[in-house]
Formats: structure tokens, sequence, C-alpha cells
């Protein structure tokens, strides 16, 4: 196991392994325990009481943080000649069709997320070997697949994500930067940890939320009290 560097011992210090912090206090301490010299995302990771594997248990969905996430998303609106200009007006990085198809084809996926209309999911389905494993395939469930391209774009750009549980049953989901304030971070927190309560499958039996975390990219991760939710 790797030695912990000084900066790691006092971060790991600060933190108590027998206590579940509130929202608020884990956002103040992921802040103050966090030592690098770039701006750090902050993440969530929550534990459900899931199993993923059945389709009726499969927790999914879309919130739009108060506070947006901190990142520049890259937004690519593969759109018809009509919605172009509405889509570059609302502040989409990338906007055409069938030239970033081809861009798509040799292996281009330099951007965050995809928004296109219903009747181009069709040219999309030939690159699902290349958009799927990374998480760029449009779907109408997350509001990437729409014709109202003016607020899919604004909504992106304002900080809305899209989480799904994971095969092992947790979500990840990413919340702010450490340069937040600590009530912005709680803020985002309690918007995704709210959302995930609203969809609990009613198929999910006993505990559904067991554990949750809150760390920085580099920072030690501090339980959080899954009664807060």
């Amino acid at each position: 196991m790797a030695k912990l560097t000084k900066k790691q011992k006092e971060a790991h210090g600060k933190i108590d392994k027998n206590k579940l912090y509130s929202v608020e206090e884990a956002s103040a301490l992921v802040k103050e325990i966090t030592n690098t010299k770039f701006d750090s995302s902050i993440e969530l990771a929550v534990r459900l009481g899931v199993d993923p594997r059945k389709a009726n248990q499969m927790v999914r969905g879309v919130v739009t943080l108060p506070h947006g996430t901190g990142k520049d998303v890259k937004v690519l609106a593969l759109v018809t000649p009509d919605k172009e200009a509405e889509a570059k007006e609302a502040g989409a990085d990338f906007v055409g069709l069938d030239e970033y198809l081809e861009k798509i084809k040799g292996g281009w996926t330099d951007v965050d997320v995809i928004i296109t209309m219903p009747s181009v999911m069709g040219k999309l389905g030939p690159l699902g070997r290349v958009l799927g494993p990374r998480g760029l395939m449009p779907n109408p469930k997350t509001g990437t697949v729409t014709m109202d391209v003016v607020k899919a774009v604004t909504e992106v750009k304002a900080g809305k994500i899209d989480f799904k549980v994971d095969k092992t049953g947790i979500v990840h989901a990413a919340i702010g930067k450490v340069s937040f304030s600590a009530d912005k971070i709680a803020d985002n927190a309690n918007e995704l940890l709210e959302t995930l309560m609203k969809l609990k499958p009613t198929a999910a039996k006993g505990i559904y939320v067991k554990t949750i975390y809150m760390s920085s990219t580099m920072s030690p991760s501090v339980a959080l009290d899954p009664k807060v939710v």
C-alpha cells in the first residue's frame, strides 16, 4: 500500500471515522481537507438497496443542480438545418449533423453531452458502439432527445446532469467544485439526494439509501448519515 503524504495524513486525521456527518458538515469538511492546486470536483457516491439487474429496480434520472456543476459542459447539438440557429443561440458548442456524424464515426467524442431530435435518432443508431460506452448516446428519458432543443441546451449548460445506478448499486455524481462555498455544495448535494428519494422503485425492499460518501478528486471520503434523506 502506498504511503500517505504529510498532507494526506493531515486530511485523514480531520475525519472522525466513527461519525456520520450531516450534508452541511461534510460539505465544509471536504473543502477543508482538499489541498490540490487545481479546482477539484466534488462527488457523491450513494449506495442504494436495489438490484440494478432487474428492470423494475433500475434507478436513473436527471437533476438540475441549483448552483451548477462548476464545469464548462461541452454540448453537441445534432439537429436539422432549421434548428441550427436556435441551438447556437442557446449556447451549444458544436452544431450540425452529417459532418459531426462522420467525425464521430472516425472516433471523435470531444463533448460532454449530445442533444438531438427524434427525427435524427435513426442516424445515431449505428454509432452506438462509439457513443454508448462513453455515456454519450442521447436518451428521451434524460431530455437529450427532444424537439425543444433550446430548453435542452440551456438546462445542460445551467447544471442539469443525468445519473444512473451502476451494476454494484451505486450512483456516482459530480455535484460541484471545491471552489464553491460549503452552502452551495450542500444545496447541490441535497437536490441530488431528494431526487434519488423520489425515484425509489416500488420493487425495492428494505433500506433504500444504505451509505452516502462525499469526496473531492483527491481527498479521503467523508461518510454521511443516510438518515439525512
